[in-house]
């Protein structure tokens, strides 16, 4: 689903205690392997398959006109079909595909959308002193959407969150989902700890598991 491994995913949650121990943070590192499923794609790369090569067949009738006939017109249809079928197949199944015909903008929303809701379905806000962090991925989108609480007001700014994401999104955008969880995970320890942020108790109130889809 996500080209997570268990050792990776070790790893991963390892880094999460790492950077939980420097600071006293609580960290959640996630991914899903899509925060939607765009039906426009699908359609959208039908239509512009499908006119494509209605385009292409009325240029070929145009210069021959001798070849239209009944049974070639019945083949122009089956293969302006055929173009939109095979385009939109690949559409829904293959990821590059899929980028292509969903604006880079709705995919963001989409990101972000789905990074909040979990934040909130885990409860990430209930940390005694407000300081929870989520590193969330979509792999789909090759998008990074970090969510942090209130701690982090008046003390990290949203440029500093965006550079991490900014380290993380060339690995992820070249499938290795691995290498950016470790750089963007690393940036964070060295960041909070620059802004002050230091061990307390030594605690965590929310798991270092790594999240992966849904599950609980």
């Amino acid at each position: 689903m996500d080209a997570i491994g268990s050792d990776e995913a070790k790893a991963i949650e390892s880094d999460i205690a790492a950077v939980e121990a420097a600071t006293g943070v609580e960290v959640v590192a996630a991914i899903v392997p899509s925060a939607d499923d765009y039906p426009e794609a699908t359609w959208r790369a039908f239509s512009l398959a499908a006119a494509l090569a209605a385009l292409a067949a009325w240029a070929i009738d145009v210069g021959r006109p001798d070849w239209v006939t009944p049974a070639a017109l019945l083949a122009q249809a089956l293969t302006i079909l055929g173009a939109g079928a095979l385009a939109a197949l690949a559409a829904r199944y293959v990821p590059a595909c899929r980028r292509l015909f969903v604006r880079a903008g709705r995919m963001r929303g989409e990101v972000r959308q789905r990074a909040e809701v979990m934040f909130l379905s885990r409860e990430m806000f209930a940390t005694p002193h407000r300081d929870a962090v989520l590193v969330f991925v979509a792999k789909l989108e090759h998008c990074v959407v970090i969510v942090p609480d209130v701690a982090y007001r008046g003390r990290v700014s949203t440029a500093d969150w965006q550079a991490i994401v900014d380290r993380m999104t060339p690995r992820l955008a070249a499938g290795r989902v691995r290498e950016a969880f470790g750089e963007g995970l690393a940036a964070l320890q060295a960041l909070l700890v620059a802004k002050g942020f230091a061990p307390d108790d030594g605690r965590s109130h929310l798991p270092n598991r790594f999240v992966r889809g849904d599950e609980k």
